[in-house]
């Protein structure tokens, strides 16, 4: 079985239960996705399959790419991912289509994108230094402080936090719940906020440490056991 798919993201929205509860969401627009490739333990060492995002807007591919796409028997795509294949379910060969409804309501999932570029930031910003005093003339306002001892070791340690670019790196937000899906319109909502701008490709996979969802619990009243 398939544990993943390709996606963009869409937009943040709301939705009410008939209770009146509201849940924040991230609406995401899950697949269509074909299989480009399908590894095994026999002939690759594990099994998996690369997918490929079906969009309207036709992608271009190089020879070696185009000839890729050409024995599997697919049209190029400009997104390709690959994504892990649980062990005892249906084997995927080439061709074969990944749609929404893999997931449910209720599912926990894992999304993985880039997140946005915020570009060269100061420690405050990139690492949440508190920063000096802002009176009295201190002229210590958002340095970063000492970077270590002149005697010993007389050297900058590796992994000093210091100013530098931040953002733009991939992020995986965990354990986020699956509120609605739409297999028709191929759309995934859930529940919180994934990384990354509109209009960015994410991957989002069944969660890999799942949380348990616990009942809430009810009090009883005073004075009665």
């Amino acid at each position: 079985m398939i544990t993943g798919i390709i996606g963009k993201k869409i937009g943040m929205t709301q939705l009410f239960d008939p209770d009146g509860t509201v849940w924040p969401g991230t609406v995401i627009q899950a697949g269509p996705c074909v299989v480009v490739q399908a590894k095994s333990k026999a002939t690759d060492g594990y099994d998996a399959v690369q997918l490929g995002l079906v969009e309207a807007r036709p992608a271009r591919a190089t020879k070696p790419l185009a000839g890729h796409y050409k024995k599997a028997g697919v049209p190029p795509t400009r997104v390709r991912r690959e994504v892990k294949v649980a062990e005892g379910g249906d084997a995927l060969k080439t061709g074969d289509q990944v749609l929404a409804s893999i997931f449910a309501s209720g599912d926990r999932v894992d999304v993985i994108g880039m997140s946005r570029g915020k570009g060269f930031q100061g420690v405050m910003k990139r690492h949440n230094f508190g920063g000096g005093a802002a009176t009295h003339g201190s002229m210590f306002h958002r340095a970063p402080g000492s970077i270590g001892a002149s005697s010993y070791p007389s050297r900058v340690v590796k992994g000093m936090r210091a100013a530098g670019r931040m953002g733009g790196g991939r992020v995986t937000v965990r354990n986020l719940k699956v509120v609605r899906v739409d297999p028709e319109n191929h759309l995934i909502v859930v529940h919180g906020a994934v990384p990354g701008a509109a209009g960015g490709y994410v991957v989002v996979r069944r969660a890999v440490a799942a949380k348990v969802s616990k009942a809430p619990q009810v009090e009883k009243p005073k004075g009665k056991k």
